[in-house]
């Protein structure tokens, strides 16, 4: 799959920071902290959907997540970003994917990896599964294109 067709539908990118802890022996970022990169981008990207949620109150938790890796990810990065859309909304779930990407020297961009999560929306208190909220709905379809509504 080339590039552009990758970074389609994603309209939300928050910067990385690549701290030396992340990385191996062999100079580039070690597999586990893609999981840790989702879930920072996770955090501005909700925070960015629905400004009003109350984290006290509304969750969810992780069902699944996956991550392909493409490309090294270095320290010397330039301009190293995760992007995530939403690209499934179910009944009591959402999917989530990501893209962590990077700029060469040339400008083009570089991915690095593409990854999904499922999130299931839970009641804090009874611990079980609810619906996605309609509030939670209409903040969604607000930043994001191509799901219908």
């Amino acid at each position: 799959m080339s590039t552009e067709n990758q970074l389609t539908n994603f309209n939300f990118f928050q910067p990385l920071e690549i701290r030396w802890n992340d990385m191996d022996a062999l100079g580039h970022v070690n597999n586990v902290f893609y999981m840790e990169y989702f879930q920072i981008g996770r955090g501005y990207y909700m925070n960015a959907v629905s400004p009003s949620w109350d984290w006290m109150k509304n969750m969810f938790v992780i069902a699944h997540i996956e991550c392909d890796f493409q490309k090294e990810l270095r320290l010397d990065a330039k301009n190293p970003q995760i992007g995530l859309r939403i690209s499934r909304l179910g009944n009591k779930s959402f999917d989530i994917a990501y893209i962590v990407v990077s700029k060469g020297r040339d400008g083009e961009t570089i991915v690095h990896a593409t990854g999904s999560s499922t999130q299931v929306i839970i009641d804090i208190e009874s611990h079980q599964s609810i619906s996605v909220p309609n509030w939670l709905r209409d903040d969604i379809f607000r930043l994001e294109t191509g799901l219908g509504s």
